[in-house]
């Protein structure tokens, strides 16, 4: 059963978001007005050690007032791939450079109200080349072993929806080998 949009308009927007109004039709033939945010497309890195750690950073969300460790991640930017945008983001909030990336998952945390998609990569190593450049991003960067995440997760020190996805992914496929 598909849905079908007759006419989308822009109820408010900046360079990053998008929330549109939406004339929608229905399988059943109703038509209804809906609601949607578009939003840039966002990637993130599961940068590993080769010692069973992973690279991740304790920050403050201010929206929520919560401080959890996550992923680096951050939004697309025009022109750019989701690998190149996961390693730009690892060099810019960690300071580490990361390689051998490969794609770990793909996922679209609110497909219903939101068009996003998140691409997260693994990568196998990475290289210190220095002090982050974006200051704003998180109080500390540490190394954290995977086998600690399900914990981390039950204690609600991990609630980030992407870093979520990554971590629990990175268990999965440590757990095939």
């Amino acid at each position: 059963m598909r849905w079908h949009i007759h006419q989308e308009t822009e109820a408010w927007g900046n360079s990053w978001l998008s929330v549109r109004r939406l004339d929608v039709e229905q399988p059943d033939g109703e038509r209804i007005d809906y609601h949607a945010v578009r939003l840039k497309h966002v990637a993130a890195a599961v940068v590993t050690d080769g010692d069973g750690r992973m690279l991740l950073m304790w920050r403050h969300r201010f929206l929520t007032d919560r401080w959890a460790w996550e992923l680096p991640m951050g939004l697309i930017e025009p022109g750019e791939s989701p690998a190149e945008a996961a390693a730009r983001e690892v060099e810019e909030e960690t300071g580490w450079r990361p390689s051998g990336l490969s794609e770990l998952v793909y996922s679209e945390p609110a497909a219903g109200i939101i068009d996003s998609a998140h691409h997260v990569f693994l990568a196998t190593s990475a290289v210190r080349i220095g002090e982050p450049t974006e200051r704003n991003e998180s109080d500390r960067i540490e190394w954290i072993p995977l086998a600690d995440v399900p914990a981390m997760i039950r204690r609600r020190e991990i609630v980030s929806g992407i870093t979520l996805v990554g971590l629990q992914q990175a268990l999965l496929e440590a757990l095939r080998t």
